[in-house]
């Protein structure tokens, strides 16, 4: 089967994107009039044809269907499960900030201000949780989310690995300064071969790897391929699974000399998780985190052919839990009367990386921060920090405000440069009114 072109650049930067890279922006689509519940998507048995989307032909992710499918994300390819065991929900006690969504904020080169309920309606979103010393200041779900319902977290996922990493590495189970190839003997003849398991963590592994969709001969191509994460063309030949593709990348820089966003570094990642383990990362994660978190539900991780966990963006889960996940980072580790992850691996990420190397034009939205075990850190001075995923999935953290926000979303344009101006600017807002409280 052939593919567009078109349909193949959106759902790989959906996917795989830095969420800081700008893309043409064309008029938006009137978030009402693309409501997944309102359209009727995949709704009959079985759906009519024209509310019907697959796979195999990229229609899942086509907007508007991608309101939906952002929320059914299971139903499109295989999964691994994260489980959440067998203990009781650690309760969220509600404490609702009224008159929250009447906020006004000043978007970032705006004129005139907007208010909460503005924002999140213009920006698509699926869903949001704010809490505010541990309790729900507000709660609000649109479209096909609910509660419940399990959400791709996209490149959020890859702060959930990073901070995996940074777990291993305080427990001294993994050496930051070691080359990748100590514990991956199989890339010694790839472009890893004199990185560090810290340069694969910030993205200043020096591999070529351009993840420009307008050229066809680009790796991202093989990548998505590779992965499983596009339908593979007749006669394809190529890697076969994430690792195998990693195994072939080139070197182009050297390592810890510039910053590059490059999702190849999260399943890099992954497998040096899984070979210090000897356990897969749902397996690890939920031995570690979401059985102590206190989780509502189990989460899911989308996987290549191998089995292999895809640690750029297959990440799925409710949006209270992704909440409780990032609680338990602006608490240092602790959450549910459990220490779940080290304080010292959780000092490492707060503290940020090299902010000169990621000082890219690329990250002009995110003046004066840094990327530090697939964190990104604000340095500002509330000591905020995030984990970004393209289409405007976000744990925004503010231990100065005690404030805790998780949003998944389901923006047309994939890239955050399209709602940081406004939504960046809104989380702030948010923390500020909080701490005033």
């Amino acid at each position: 089967m052939k593919f567009q072109t078109t349909t193949l650049a959106a759902l790989a930067l959906a996917c795989l994107c830095s969420g800081a890279t700008a893309q043409t922006q064309a008029p938006l689509p009137d978030p009402r009039a693309t409501d997944p519940a309102a359209l009727g998507w995949m709704q009959g048995s079985p759906p009519a044809p024209d509310k019907t989307m697959r796979w195999s032909d990229g229609s899942f992710y086509k907007f508007p269907q991608l309101r939906w499918s952002f929320s059914n994300w299971g139903q499109f390819m295989p999964t691994t499960t994260v489980w959440r065991g067998d203990g009781p929900v650690a309760e969220l006690a509600g404490a609702p900030m009224s008159g929250l969504e009447q906020l006004k904020f000043r978007p970032l080169g705006a004129s005139e201000d907007m208010t909460v309920a503005e924002a999140l309606q213009a920006n698509f979103t699926d869903s949001i949780v704010v809490l505010h010393k541990g309790r729900i200041a507000y709660e609000n779900y649109w479209g096909v989310s609910t509660p419940h319902s399990r959400h791709i977290a996209m490149s959020v996922t890859k702060s959930v690995f990073g901070t995996l990493a940074a777990t291993l590495i305080a427990e001294g189970k993994l050496d930051p300064k070691a080359k990748v190839t100590q514990y991956l003997p199989e890339l010694k003849d790839s472009g890893y071969a004199d990185a560090t398991v810290q340069d694969v963590l910030n993205m200043t592994s020096g591999i070529r790897f351009s993840e420009n969709y307008a050229d066809p001969k680009a790796e991202i191509w093989t990548y998505v391929r590779a992965g499983s994460i596009l339908p593979r063309p007749p006669g394809y030949a190529g890697p076969q699974t994430f690792y195998d593709f990693a195994k072939a990348v080139e070197k182009a820089n050297a390592p810890g000399s510039t910053y590059a966003y490059q999702t190849v570094n999260s399943d890099v990642a992954g497998w040096l998780i899984h070979r210090v383990t000897g356990k897969t990362v749902s397996e690890l994660l939920s031995e570690r985190i979401w059985q102590q978190l206190g989780a509502e539900r189990d989460a899911f991780i989308a996987v290549d052919s191998g089995g292999n966990e895809f640690a750029g963006g297959g990440l799925n889960v409710t949006t209270r839990d992704l909440v409780r996940f990032g609680e338990m980072m602006r608490l240092d580790g602790r959450y549910n009367g459990h220490s779940i992850v080290p304080k010292a691996a959780i000092d490492e990420i707060r503290a940020g990386g090299n902010r000169e190397v990621f000082a890219t034009p690329a990250n002009a939205n995110l003046k004066g921060w840094s990327y530090k075990d697939m964190w990104w850190i604000a340095h500002d001075d509330h000591g905020t920090f995030m984990a970004r995923g393209v289409h405007g999935q976000a744990i925004y953290v503010d231990p100065k405000a005690e404030v805790v926000i998780a949003r998944f979303a389901s923006h047309p344009i994939a890239s955050n440069s399209a709602g940081d101006p406004v939504m960046l600017p809104m989380y702030r807002a948010i923390a500020d009114a909080l701490m005033r409280r």
